[in-house]
């Protein structure tokens, strides 16, 4: 499939990957389940999937990662990838699906201030400019500042869900970008459901069977097939221009909300998230250009 994809089918299969991505949160506001059976959930389909299509449990792979000690790495952006899925259905149950995907939006706020404050890395104009416009957007989006509101502790949940995000981007692109993504995304998955085991495994008994089915859409499509198409993409479309498309994810999942939920967002929310997706739009095109 990936040897004779043109660009064309490689557009249509990342602005797929962006449809599917913005399907979470309503996935996630449909299944009846607390986030950490969610998450376990949805990993352990997508440690199938990708067994399936990148055989990632291969020993070779592993002892290559282990050889060039970068074995913390994995175990780390595993364990930041276990906090941004769970945090991120916690936002989605406490304060919706607009909030939650706003808050996760913020993750390249988290990258710039992370390669600035922590690897030292030089920072542009433009990019502290992005920055105070990621950060206006969500003081527009939060709904009030009394931590006793829902909204509001459902962005908290959402911006600690785009924190999680932002750790795990840094560390894959530092540490772990010259692994096989299908190999280094299995593994990841794998430390989620291993981590997720001990709050997931009691509650199994408690959801449903329909649930069930949408987290078999959840981990097959929105994570398995997900990442399968996004990779594949990668292949004929520059990152950037592939990063550009998936951006489109807060913009479907609200959407998806207004039709299938009658989450209307307040104009003040509108505002703050078109602030925010503008400044990350605007950091897409830049380095596209660059």
């Amino acid at each position: 499939m990936t040897r004779s994809m043109t660009r064309t089918q490689a557009l249509f299969s990342v602005h797929l990957v962006g449809l599917l991505f913005g399907t979470c949160g309503i996935l996630g506001e449909l299944i009846q389940a607390d986030a950490s059976v969610i998450t376990w959930g949805r990993a352990a389909c997508a440690i199938v999937v990708l067994s399936i299509v990148s055989r990632f449990a291969s020993g070779a792979g592993l002892r290559g990662l282990l050889q060039h000690g970068r074995w913390w790495a994995l175990i780390a952006s595993g364990t930041m990838l276990a906090i941004h899925w769970v945090t991120f259905f916690v936002s989605v149950k406490v304060g919706g699906i607009a909030v939650a995907t706003l808050g996760f939006a913020s993750f390249p706020a988290f990258i710039t201030l992370i390669e600035w404050g922590i690897l030292r890395e030089r920072v542009t104009r433009p990019e502290w400019l992005r920055l105070i416009c990621v950060t206006l957007g969500l003081i527009l989006v939060t709904p009030s500042f009394d931590f006793s509101d829902a909204g509001t502790e459902g962005l908290l949940w959402g911006l600690l869900s785009g924190a999680g995000f932002g750790v795990l981007a840094v560390l894959n692109r530092r540490y772990l970008s010259n692994v096989d993504a299908f190999f280094v995304a299995g593994l990841q998955n794998l430390i989620v459901f291993i981590l997720l085991c001990p709050w997931a495994l009691p509650l199994l008994p408690e959801v449903s069977i329909s649930s069930w089915g949408w987290i078999l859409v959840l981990g097959v499509a929105c994570t398995g097939l997900a990442h399968l198409l996004f990779v594949a993409s990668l292949r004929v479309l520059h990152a950037r221009t592939a990063g550009l498309v998936v951006a489109l994810e807060p913009v479907y999942a609200i959407l998806f909300a207004w039709i299938l939920f009658a989450q209307i967002p307040s104009l003040r929310t509108i505002l703050g998230g078109i602030i925010m997706i503008a400044a990350i739009f605007s950091a897409s095109l830049a380095i596209r250009k660059a």
